[in-house]
């Protein structure tokens, strides 16, 4: 059988080895042209900033980068059932062969595996979980096309970025509205992770990535195909949540939305799919609305949402959990009645006097959930909450202490 001189060279080198050669070789592309970078059209800059992107992609720097995150995020299994406590030993007995199948264009990534999760609001929300080797893959994936389109995307681009965060979408959002724009244009987008077109995403993506090799991992990634009660579904449209690069991809996508709505000069904040435009008049809303709307359907092909987007006061919306309420002359954030009713339900899974548990262990899990939520919160005045939830904590803790000193009291009269 003939070799190709790469395989021949990885018959002779250790994995670690491989990919140390693949670093170096990927970071001497950015060195050699630094020069003509300075001096060079857009175009030709971006064509030599992901020149050789594959061999950056697998280098054992970005690919250790990418393991260490897969494995600190842990997470479910896939179709094939490994799990990321195993990934590492899997990749040191199996990586050589999986970076030649990736360079030669020769990988193709497993079906992720369906699961549906309560949303916040009710009903289900799927998620596709990929098996812990194409997350590593994907993960590496996204470290690096991150460093390309990372100086692409706007300011007022809150969700999945470096140095960005909800908090900051929040409190932009309460600048906005003291500053006179008390109407919001509150966007629902209409499955937006299951309706992405792969055609359009692929152009937007290929506008700034001219590896074609690239190119063509990311469809292999986005048409795999979703197995579900052992069949599997090949997929036409959609980017699946779960993965690591699908928060990257959402992003390429609604930049587009991003960019028409600053060169319109408006006010907005976008966390992921959640989208807030800030207007002064509920008629200029409107228009907003629409406009918004026809862009969204015709350039980027997704769904609007009409029974869940609207036109209204920030007080009446939920934006990342918080509202907004009015008090002293100025406009400041709240919790959101339902964010504090989902609290709730979380603390009555811990203190249910019918499920037996340890007050020690019960206690942990009541600090644990309430100590994230508080976190998440703390922008919002919450003086008011917290009484209630104090005072309801203790009634429902007291209810389980006076049913396990009954229980005792019942088992000591029997003895």
């Amino acid at each position: 059988m003939n070799l190709s001189k790469r395989e021949q060279r990885l018959q002779k080198t250790s994995y670690e080895g491989y990919l140390e050669e693949m670093r170096l070789e990927a970071e001497r592309v950015p060195r050699a042209h630094s020069s003509e970078l300075a001096n060079s059209s857009e175009k030709a800059r971006t064509e030599i900033c992901t020149k050789n992107l594959l061999e950056r992609i697998v280098s054992s720097e970005n690919m250790n980068k990418a393991l260490r995150r897969v494995e600190r995020n842990k997470g479910s299994h896939g179709i094939d059932g490994m799990q990321t406590d195993t990934l590492r030993s899997y990749l040191m007995e199996n990586g050589k062969a999986l970076v030649l199948e990736i360079l030669e264009g020769r990988y193709k990534p497993k079906p992720v595996r369906k699961v549906e999760i309560p949303k916040p609001d009710g009903g289900k929300r799927g998620l596709g979980i990929p098996v812990v080797v194409d997350r590593v893959i994907q993960q590496a994936i996204s470290q690096v096309l991150t460093e390309v389109f990372e100086p692409e995307f706007s300011e007022h681009s809150y969700g999945f970025r470096p140095n960005k965060s909800a908090h900051q979408a929040l409190k932009q959002a309460e600048i906005y509205i003291n500053s006179g724009y008390k109407v919001v244009v509150d966007m629902d987008l209409e499955k937006f992770f299951d309706r992405v077109n792969h055609d359009k995403l692929m152009h937007l993506i290929s506008r700034k990535v001219t590896d074609k090799r690239v190119l063509k991992l990311i469809r292999r990634y986005l048409t795999a195909g979703v197995m579900a009660n052992g069949i599997c579904v090949k997929s036409k449209e959609g980017t699946p949540q779960g993965g690591p690069l699908s928060p990257l991809l959402s992003n390429i996508m609604l930049n587009e939305l991003d960019k028409m709505l600053e060169e319109r000069g408006h006010k907005f904040c976008r966390y992921a799919d959640d989208c807030n435009i800030y207007v002064k008049s509920k008629r200029a809303g409107l228009r907003v609305m629409e406009t918004v709307r026809k862009f969204l359907e015709k350039e980027l092909r997704l769904k609007v949402n009409e029974e869940k987007s609207a036109v209204a006061s920030p007080m009446k919306r939920k934006f990342l959990g918080y509202s907004f309420y009015f008090r002293n002359g100025r406009y400041r954030l709240r919790v959101h009645p339902k964010s504090l009713n989902r609290l709730k339900d979380k603390i009555r899974e811990v203190t249910n006097r019918n499920v037996s548990m340890n007050f020690e262990v019960r206690l942990k899990k009541l600090t644990e959930k309430t100590r994230g939520w508080m976190n998440y919160f703390k922008l919002a005045d919450m003086s008011n909450a917290l009484k209630e939830i104090d005072g309801w904590i203790r009634r429902r803790l007291r209810a389980c202490i006076w049913k396990t000193w009954k229980k005792g009291k019942r088992q000591i009269a029997h003895t």
